[in-house]
């Protein structure tokens, strides 16, 4: 078994992440079966060290904290000190429990003293050092940071580490912390000396981790002392260095913070420059008075002409650098702005090409529930589009958010069932509700009218968040819906909406934490650890209905959220609910025939078997050539047409028929966001829109809609 650590310690050290994972679990289990407990304690230590690398702590401090109860179990002090040191490194990497990461350290100090082991010293004391540089305290880190690294002289040669490498890797790190404490006092030439030592160790070993710390550092030391050019190239190093760590997705990250980086380098050269030149022509103004007080002197004269030709050589050699530093800021300003361009594509491209085989999967597991002879796989297939679900839900989140950081997102007016649309949405957390074993109590206010005029998605994703945070944050509890109408005119309503529930609640420090995006309180339900988005989104889109979200909660009692939108009434409306929901085509009991044009044959089979469910005759075309000679030489009543497909796409096919047959519906179907394509689509000349993937029943009741609209000849 010693020799899976050693594979495992190799991984890591390589940064292959997912290869680690997988040999710890293999050692964790067979460990377990063998009942050998050393072996079970190293394998949840090794799994804490490979999640704290991915940054996710949840998960690293779960797997330290089961390390350490078996590594007591055996009372090995050596073991326990590892956890123990491991644990501290968790709670000193967050800014609100570095004071407990603190006491485990101190933990290990404790036990390494009463081994009488002075080598098991060194790492302890080097953390406190460390943790107390980040959090400020200067003062309190040097005399850690100094007794470790003499600790480390006084050893014998590569006593109390493994190899050589381990210790030039310490060394490095600790000549780094040494450098960070003397630049913060100023003590420049001091701090020099000890980063160079840093990374002269580092990269002479190349280790890639204790180089990019120290560069790092270094390059804040030179950027405080004024030296931008070799903190430029400090950074420049760290970037060459921590990329060899972070790839892909946060090697784009890197490169987006190293362009604001040298923004905001190149606006404090500018500062500079500006402040230099108004120096220079405060000093030329001066100049010029003294000139006519000392013209009788020729030799003084003479002495203010060089002068003020070295002044004017100065102030020339300013400008051109300054015009430079300008050219170099616009250069990295449509760096950032193309990258910003980059990533709205990138994040609209990704939901198209994950909501297209949703829809597949959401649709065919939708009418796998409708078969009674799959009933003993219901349960499975629950689950199953739950999965689907929510990662449609996640994916809308992501959007949603870059979205509304580029400012794109615009509320729409359009009429909506207020008590339809929430059903819809309880309905939806059905299998989280029973999942959890909760109870959800609605008070609905009858007195609201039946139909308003607002943005009814947005309204949606605000309600589908707050009550999947309480859904989710709740087990065996009760959630209470209220939806009340405060206020009534001729033409508005102002509802009140309030979800309240019984779970752990929010303490009172992170009530304002929760708002900001990627934030989350510590949860111990890993199944639902989701993306720290909700709440933020709930915020910024309430801001857009000029609302503000309400929270109340104290924590082990539960939590409240509440809010009020005005709406507009549609009172020009005069079907009720059940009518539009249950759409009839008058004088017209024929079947319908209905064409298909989708390139993806999964979602073609998926389309037409929910059409033929309801006894329409469907036929199916893969291009949209094949849709233009259909519709040309067939009788179709409606047109459910793909919008992205190769060769002609829908939008091009769809204003070819319009040339020949005006009064055909035309659906148009993408995963494109509606706002992306809305003008487009009714520019070609569709009639409507479907988002995949869809409701049934909402499919249903376009398509009906569309048919019972079909206009007559005689009306074009």
């Amino acid at each position: 078994m010693e020799d899976i650590l050693t594979e495992i310690k190799e991984h890591i050290e390589k940064y292959r992440h997912e290869q680690a994972i997988d040999v710890a679990y293999s050692l964790l289990n067979t460990a377990k079966e063998k009942d050998d407990i050393y072996h079970v304690s190293h394998a949840y230590n090794s799994l804490g060290h490979i999640y704290l690398d991915l940054k996710d702590t949840a998960r690293a401090r779960k797997n330290y904290t089961l390390g350490l109860e078996y590594a007591q179990m055996i009372d090995n002090d050596t073991i326990v000190m590892r956890s123990y040191n491991n644990l501290g490194n968790i709670y000193s990497e967050i800014p609100e429990t570095r004071n407990r990461g603190i006491d485990y350290y101190n933990k290990v100090i404790d036990i390494a003293r009463k081994l009488e082991d002075p080598s098991e010293l060194i790492i302890p004391k080097a953390n406190i050092g460390w943790t107390y540089l980040d959090m400020g305290n200067y003062n309190k880190a040097f005399p850690y940071i100094s007794e470790s690294l003499q600790l480390m002289d006084s050893l014998k040669p590569y006593e109390g580490v493994e190899n050589k490498i381990q210790k030039n890797s310490f060394y490095s790190q600790m000549y780094m912390l040494h450098g960070r404490y003397f630049g913060h006092f100023k003590q420049y030439d001091t701090a020099t000396y000890f980063f160079d030592k840093s990374i002269e160790l580092a990269v002479r070993d190349s280790l890639i981790l204790p180089a990019a710390e120290a560069y790092g550092a270094y390059s804040r030391m030179l950027e405080s002392k004024g030296d931008f050019e070799a903190a430029y190239n400090a950074q420049l190093n760290y970037s060459k260095y921590n990329s060899k760590v972070f790839e892909g997705e946060k090697l784009r990250q890197m490169e987006i913070a190293n362009a604001r980086f040298n923004i905001n380098q190149y606006r404090k050269d500018l500062d500079i420059a500006e402040r230099e030149q108004r120096y220079q022509d405060d000093i030329i103004e001066k100049s010029q008075e003294k000139v006519a007080i000392m013209v009788i002197s020729s030799v003084i004269l003479v002495f203010i002409l060089v002068f003020l030709y070295k002044i004017n050589r100065d102030r020339r050699g300013l400008i051109r650098e300054l015009k430079n530093k300008n050219k170099q800021y616009k250069e990295a300003k449509v760096e950032a702005e193309n990258l910003s361009i980059l990533k709205t594509r990138f994040f609209s491209t990704v939901s198209h090409e994950i909501r297209t085989p949703l829809y597949g999967v959401i649709g065919l597991t939708s009418l796998l529930l409708e078969e009674k002879s799959l009933g003993k796989h219901k349960s499975d297939l629950k689950s199953l589009k739950f999965s689907a679900d929510y990662l449609l839900a996640l994916i809308n989140d992501v959007l949603q958010m870059n979205k509304m950081e580029s400012n794109e997102v615009k509320l729409e007016s359009v009429s909506f069932n207020l008590r339809d649309q929430i059903n819809s949405i309880l309905n939806s957390f059905e299998f989280t509700r029973v999942q959890n074993k909760n109870k959800l109590h609605l008070d609905f206010d009858e007195e609201i009218p039946a139909f308003l005029m607002g943005d009814s998605i947005r309204l949606s994703q605000i309600l589908m968040n707050l009550l999947g945070n309480a859904m989710k944050f709740t087990e065996r509890g009760n959630i209470y819906f209220q939806v009340k109408q405060t206020k009534i005119t001729d033409h508005q309503s102002k509802i009140f909406f309030e979800i309240r529930d019984d779970g752990p609640g929010i303490p009172e420090s992170k009530k304002k934490v929760i708002f900001e995006e990627f934030s989350q309180l510590d949860n111990s339900n890993y199944n639902y650890q989701g993306t720290g988005l909700g709440l933020p989104i709930v915020k910024r889109l309430l801001k857009l209905f000029n609302s503000r979200i309400k929270l109340e909660s104290k924590e082990g009692e539960g939590s409240t959220f509440s809010f009020t939108i005005l709406f507009d009434v549609d009172t020009a409306k005069t079907e009720n609910l059940e009518q539009e929901q249950n759409l009839v085509l008058e004088n017209d009991s024929d079947q319908k025939s209905i064409l298909i044009v989708d390139d993806n044959r999964i979602n073609q089979v998926v389309t037409k078997r929910i059409l033929e469910k309801q006894d329409f005759i469907c036929q199916v075309a893969g291009d949209g050539t094949q849709a233009i000679q259909k519709v040309k030489n067939g009788n179709f009543d409606l047109v459910l047409m793909d919008v992205n497909m190769p060769g002609i796409s829908g939008l091009e096919a769809s204003k070819e028929i319009r040339k020949f047959n005006k009064e055909i519906p035309i659906l148009a179907l993408t995963a494109v966001e509606v706002e992306e394509i809305r003008e487009e689509i009714q520019l070609a000349g569709m009639t409507g829109i479907i988002i995949k993937p869809y409701d049934v029943q909402k499919f249903y009741q376009i398509v009906y809609k569309n048919l019972s609209l079909k206009r007559k000849p005689e009306e074009v």
